[in-house]
């Protein structure tokens, strides 16, 4: 069976589905904590969703109080990583950021058993190879619309710089990686390789403004340009090419496509332990989180009976 969309993770758009004036981005942002307002003297709605992610947020919304505080004890058991009986800053950022990445753990969970082909908890590489590439493998083709052979050598690249042993065996932490590089540290230099790759038409291994804008734009004969293509030259200019060579490297190429975003998950963490820490000791006991549960939980107030919503992990 082919996957060729598999290939194309976040980073990488499919392009061809896109109109010629449209702008297309590879610039990778994380998501915020929740698009609800944050506004503490209202409701702390946006803490819950940025504590626990949209949707358990909407789980607990559903509960008592009584049920509401016991599954948050059993949370901050999990929290406390170090068992010092105590959750520091960063145990909370730790939290919330795996807490909106649980749509991503959703996702290689989904996907995991269509690779684990012997049932081993592992995805080898061959096992990954033969599913996504198993019918060219058994009929190789060179007429079609894709570049298979080049598509499983740089597949094969990515996944030997996720498997951090070495072994070409990927456990579920370095298939992540190997899925969604844009979210781990040791895999920006393949992200930015491969970005540079595919934008790169010269082969002299920088972006210059041109090749910059023909990614991002396709003119069509007697068509009027964008305003917002002038507006990217100058992006160029001014603070893409920061040494103002005329090209951008490997750096630059990674300020632009994995930029140094404000870390929401910091500003939550440092909130919910203002909010929460009673005697200003700068970290947070079981007790003064829960004396405080409204700020990190929701629940409800009246009993819905048969509506209550149980979890198995709870």
């Amino acid at each position: 069976m082919m996957r060729p969309l598999l290939m194309c993770f976040v980073l990488c758009v499919v392009y061809g589905s896109s109109k010629p004036t449209e702008k297309k981005n590879r610039a990778y942002h994380e998501e915020p904590l929740s698009h609800l307002e944050h506004d503490d003297a209202k409701n702390y709605d946006y803490d819950h969703e940025a504590f626990l992610g949209q949707d358990e947020a909407k789980t607990f919304d559903n509960l008592l109080p009584e049920e509401s505080r016991r599954r948050l004890g059993i949370i901050v058991d999990r929290m406390d990583s170090n068992k010092d009986e105590f959750v520091s800053e960063e145990e909370l950022k730790v939290w919330i950021k795996n807490a909106q990445k649980k749509h991503i753990y959703d996702s290689v969970e989904h996907q995991w058993k269509d690779f684990d082909l012997n049932s081993d908890g592992l995805i080898s590489w061959e096992e990954y190879k033969n599913v996504t590439y198993g019918s060219y493998l058994d009929n190789p083709q060179t007429d079609t619309e894709y570049d298979y052979s080049h598509m499983m050598a740089r597949d094969e690249r990515r996944f030997k710089v996720a498997d951090k042993n070495g072994d070409l065996i990927a456990d579920k932490q370095e298939f992540t990686a190997f899925l969604h590089p844009e979210d781990h540290e040791h895999m920006k230099d393949i992200v930015v390789q491969e970005t540079i790759e595919d934008i790169d038409k010269n082969g002299d291994g920088f972006i210059d403004l041109k090749e910059y804008i023909g990614d991002m734009y396709t003119s069509e004969e007697n068509e009027e340009e964008p305003e917002w293509v002038a507006s990217e030259r100058q992006q160029f200019s001014e603070f893409r090419d920061k040494n103002n060579d005329g090209k951008m490297d490997r750096e630059e190429t990674l300020n632009w496509i994995l930029p140094a975003d404000y870390d929401h998950a910091v500003a939550e963490a440092k909130h919910l332990l203002h909010e929460s820490d009673a005697n200003q000791d700068g970290k947070l006991t079981k007790k003064e989180i829960l004396d405080k549960y409204d700020v990190f939980v929701g629940s409800q107030v009246t009993d819905f009976g048969e509506a209550l919503l149980q979890h198995d992990e709870f």
